[in-house]
């Protein structure tokens, strides 16, 4: 016989771990628990109290309540049991009176006998607590050798049981406290109570703490879009008032940043315009010559790009903000390129209003309007309003647009794209990259897409 050659083909694969799948829990925790710090500092409280008076009422039932009642429905079972054997033992009206006289001073028991009766073949429905007429009836069942019938339903305060005696049915009425613990609805009701006043005081506290992370992100949003908030106190917690100081404290650095340089740019913009203005009165004053138009050209280009460079520097940041009709400020920038002798059409509803820095949004428009002019034969200026509550301004035009690769290309400080669109002797790149800073001064953005005239269409969200 030929030895067995174990080759790895025949080998079956090592079979693979399965993985454990740990992740799952805190992805549902995540996808199911409330976003907001409210909604979650509450959970934190109510749900180890909502867990803790379920497991108290829970050992109260089994513990103390259906244990009661169990006790309470064996001993009045057995009172009926002796009642019952009373009245077989001796059914004469006499003996009855006398076991119904002692029934009701010794055992709370109201008794009558009907002579030729028969027992109710319906059963009573709508218990509330079925499980502890079921324990009544278990009892009786117990001490009990003949047929009975039970209804713990028809009045409010007794409890009627018919039991077939010889000669009819003996009918007993017994007090509905002899058979169940019929305080224990107290105990839940205190139960609801302290959980009410515990979540009320909860909510109330909660919300006093929330309120002030809320005010300290309403400041930060306000100052993020050039509002100042100078009402704006530390409230709250100790790490919440620690938050809004240093809050307090980056702002007016910010402010103070922003102030020195708007002085620092006023100077540099005296300190360059005197130089411009002594160059543009001599070439003014030379003889005319291709070399002297020229010079005038170039000086004209430098005077453009020192503007267009202090606006983009300047950001237009001191300008307050205020209620704007945005479809009058976008048929003026349409009026504006028209005197230049662009034609742009103009989609703006009426009565549009956002709280924005008109000039800064008619600025950073009007580059978007002339940028599209100077390479588009027909562009198109659109508004409308946002269901967030912004406004949205797009300018599409059907010129030769830029490729999608270089949209963030195009808004970078001095960025021309001379490949795709047609050089403008005057532009020095900073038309869009000032345009997307005032939109993010006012919590917005620009965004740059093809545009259905077949161009560009630039989209500038503003969250006013």
């Amino acid at each position: 016989m030929e030895p067995h050659l174990d080759t790895a083909a025949e080998r079956p694969a090592p079979a693979r771990p399965r993985r454990r799948r740990l992740h799952l829990w805190p992805r549902l925790l995540k996808r199911w628990a409330p976003t907001s710090l409210f909604a979650r500092s509450l959970l934190i409280i109510i749900l180890p109290v909502a867990i803790m008076q379920v497991a108290v009422t829970w050992v109260f039932f089994e513990a103390y309540w259906q244990t009661m009642t169990a006790q309470l429905s064996e001993a009045l079972a057995g009172d009926v049991a002796w009642d019952v054997a009373s009245f077989e033992s001796d059914p004469s009206p006499v003996s009855f009176s006398h076991i119904a006289d002692r029934a009701e001073r010794t055992q709370s028991l109201r008794l009558a006998f009907q002579p030729g009766r028969a027992l109710p073949t319906s059963h009573p429905r709508g218990r509330v607590l079925p499980s502890f007429d079921q324990a009544l009836r278990n009892a009786l069942d117990d001490r009990l050798t003949e047929d009975f019938w039970l209804d713990t339903t028809r009045y409010p305060t007794f409890i009627e049981m018919r039991v077939k005696v010889h000669g009819g049915v003996l009918r007993i009425y017994a007090p509905r406290d002899r058979a169940f613990a019929a305080r224990g609805h107290v105990f839940i009701m205190w139960l609801a109570g302290a959980t009410f006043v515990l979540t009320a005081l909860s909510i109330a506290f909660i919300r006093n703490q929330v309120r002030a992370i809320e005010r300290l992100a309403a400041a930060a949003e306000a100052f993020g879009k050039g509002v100042d908030v100078p009402s704006f106190k530390p409230h709250g917690a100790r790490e919440v008032r620690q938050a809004a100081a240093a809050f307090i404290d980056m702002k007016s650095r910010i402010q103070r940043h922003i102030e020195q340089r708007t002085t620092l740019l006023a100077s540099v913009s005296h300190d360059l315009r005197t130089p411009l203005t002594r160059l543009r009165l001599e070439a003014e004053l030379a003889p005319p010559s291709p070399r002297i138009e020229a010079i005038k050209g170039d000086l004209a280009e430098m005077e453009h790009m020192i503007e267009e460079f202090l606006a983009f520097a300047r950001g237009e940041g001191g300008e307050p903000v205020e209620p704007v009709d945005v479809g009058e400020l976008v048929r003026s920038v349409a009026q504006g390129a028209a005197r230049a002798g662009a034609a742009v059409e103009v989609e703006a509803p009426e009565g549009l209003v956002a709280q924005l820095r008109p000039n800064a949004v008619k600025r950073s428009l009007s580059n978007l309007v002339m940028n599209a002019v100077a390479h588009a034969a027909r562009v198109q200026v659109a508004a409308r309003a946002l269901p967030s509550g912004g406004v949205e301004i797009t300018v599409d035009d059907d010129g030769p647009g830029i490729p999608e690769s270089q949209y963030e290309e195009a808004f970078k400080p001095f960025s021309r794209l001379d490949e795709s669109r047609n050089q403008n002797v005057k532009g020095v790149g900073l038309g869009l990259a000032i345009a997307r800073d005032v939109a993010r001064s006012h919590g917005g953005e620009i965004e740059l897409a093809r545009s259905p005239l077949g161009g560009l269409r630039a989209s500038m969200r503003l969250a006013g």
